[in-house]
Formats: C-alpha cells, sequence, structure tokens
C-alpha cells in the first residue's frame, strides 16, 4: 500500500492526518509542499486544490481530514 500526505508545518489538520495514520500503524511519505514546489506542483494536479492536507492513498486522493474516506481508502 502507498500513502502518500501533503502538508505544511502550519497546518493543524495536516498534523492530525499524520497522528491518525501513526496511531492506526500506517506507514507514509509526507511531503512538504510549503518547501518543495515540484511537490506542490503535483499535489495541485492530482487533486485540483491548494490546499492542505492531501492524502494520496494508492492513487485515491482525500482532501482535509476527512477520516470516513481514510477508513474507507485504507481497507
Amino acid at each position: 500500500m502507498s500513502v502518500s500526505v501533503y502538508t505544511t508545518p502550519s497546518c493543524a489538520y495536516c498534523h492530525k492526518v499524520k497522528d491518525w495514520l501513526k496511531a492506526r500503524g500506517v506507514r507514509y511519505d509526507e511531503y512538504n509542499v510549503a518547501s518543495d514546489q515540484r511537490r506542490a506542483d503535483e499535489m495541485v494536479r492530482k487533486s485540483g486544490q491548494m490546499g492542505v492536507p492531501v492524502t494520496d492513498v494508492n492513487g485515491r486522493i482525500i482532501i482535509g481530514f476527512n477520516t470516513a474516506e481514510l477508513e474507507r481508502a485504507l481497507r
């Protein structure tokens, strides 16, 4: 399973997504879009959104901290 989380350091909901994933033992790659323009462009291309967090679970894009969608994607 491939999980990527696009974040910024000051985003409270980004921290919530990461804590939620950690609590469930889900490994993920984190990309700080504030300091990595390539990853920021990738996030916008995938999601159509400028806001964070954006989580990519095997190509399924979840915008924001949406536990119901995260749980469905991780099944």
